[in-house]
């Protein structure tokens, strides 16, 4: 899959020739990828198609078997980077929330601004305000996890991964562990980052989100990119019998019941929470 820039500097992800096994079973089969900077891109596709991950990839959360992946100007998979300082660079956000239990809000978007970037005390708090005041939770700084609905965690999920100053945002299904009425408000703020040119690689099966915030949809099925394009092409009107068949499902739950089958990824088999390695999505 190619797109988004030229590779002299315009792109915020390169990935050339990737390919991730674990043991026998490859996973991801030969991906050419990149996303500029600014750009919005959804990657959809059936469970086990390799989504997620080709997003662990990126920040060598997985590493890969072979191929090259270049970050923001840096070569991740070159042996000699510090691979901690481009992971600075990098925001991500899970399908579960991750956040520690015994910390409030702010709390949690403190711990890591001190100890990784050296900010001090108030100006970690003032960053953090501001964050969760970004995300709509700026009256929830003093509440701890177990207090706040699982769409308010998932919000502070994102509030702290914002205020580490990412130059772009990885987001792996972060709606599919959520109730359907607690959706909208996370997709609300992936939104307004969209607005203010957040660079963005989602994994979803938001098909409204993907319509409506990416610049480019990407399919992907068996560990290859099968179809890309603008989300009227893809999800409008996509060219690809495999993509016309995963679509059918998705968009008409009814045909689903049909077969058995859902055709979606609510958890791609990951929930970002226990060790990657072997983990086949």
């Amino acid at each position: 899959m190619t797109g988004g820039g030229d590779g002299n500097g315009e792109n915020a992800i390169e990935v050339r020739g990737l390919h991730k096994a674990f043991g026998a079973l490859e996973v991801l089969r030969g991906i050419d990828f990149s996303v500029a900077r600014g750009e919005v891109v959804c990657v959809i596709g059936p469970s086990g198609s390799g989504k997620s991950t080709l997003l662990r990839c990126v920040n060598l959360l997985e590493e890969p078997t072979a191929g090259r992946i270049t970050v923001a100007g840096t070569e991740v998979t070159d042996p000699e980077v510090d691979i901690d300082r481009v992971r600075r660079r990098i925001g991500m956000v899970f399908q579960s929330f991750n956040l520690f239990p015994h910390l409030t809000a702010l709390e949690n978007l403190t711990i890591a601004q001190r100890r990784v970037l050296r900010r001090d005390r108030p100006t970690a708090a003032r960053i953090a305000r501001d964050q969760l005041a970004r995300v709509g939770l700026g009256d929830k700084e003093a509440a701890y996890p177990a207090q706040l609905s699982g769409g308010q965690q998932q919000r502070v999920a994102i509030a702290r991964a914002l205020a580490m100053d990412p130059e772009l945002m990885l987001f792996d299904e972060p709606t599919s562990a959520l109730d359907p009425e607690l959706v909208g408000d996370v997709l609300a703020v992936m939104r307004a980052l969209a607005r203010d040119g957040m660079t963005m690689l989602v994994v979803t099966h938001e098909m409204g989100f993907a319509r409506e915030v990416a610049d480019r949809v990407v399919f992907m099925d068996g560990g290859l990119v099968v179809e890309e394009g603008t989300p009227g092409q893809v999800v409008g009107a996509p060219r690809h019998e495999r993509t016309r068949a995963f679509l059918s499902r998705v968009l008409d739950p009814t045909a689903a019941e049909v077969d058995g089958t859902d055709g979606t990824d609510a958890a791609d088999g990951t929930d970002g929470t226990g060790p990657t390695t072997g983990q086949r999505t």
